[in-house]
């Protein structure tokens, strides 16, 4: 009994997205060079939730993560 495979056609590239973590740092696109990254807090459904280390826990922003990427 032969079957045959048949190969997924590869997604655009635009479509990939990084897996951001809770705790890894981001930037935001656009963001001025002496604003410090942003700290993951989670992402769901295309949202994450940010925010700076000097703003306390319970101080956090939500951007679309189309708008971040990692911190380098």
């Amino acid at each position: 009994m032969a079957t045959s495979l048949q190969r997924r056609p590869k997604l655009p590239s635009s479509n990939v997205v990084e897996l951001l973590r809770p705790g890894s740092f981001v930037r935001l696109y656009n963001q001025p060079r002496d604003l410090p990254p942003f700290q993951v807090i989670q992402c769901r459904g295309g949202r994450c939730w940010v925010r700076q280390q000097s703003w306390g826990q319970l101080v956090q922003w939500e951007v679309a993560h189309q708008q971040i990427s990692t911190a380098a």
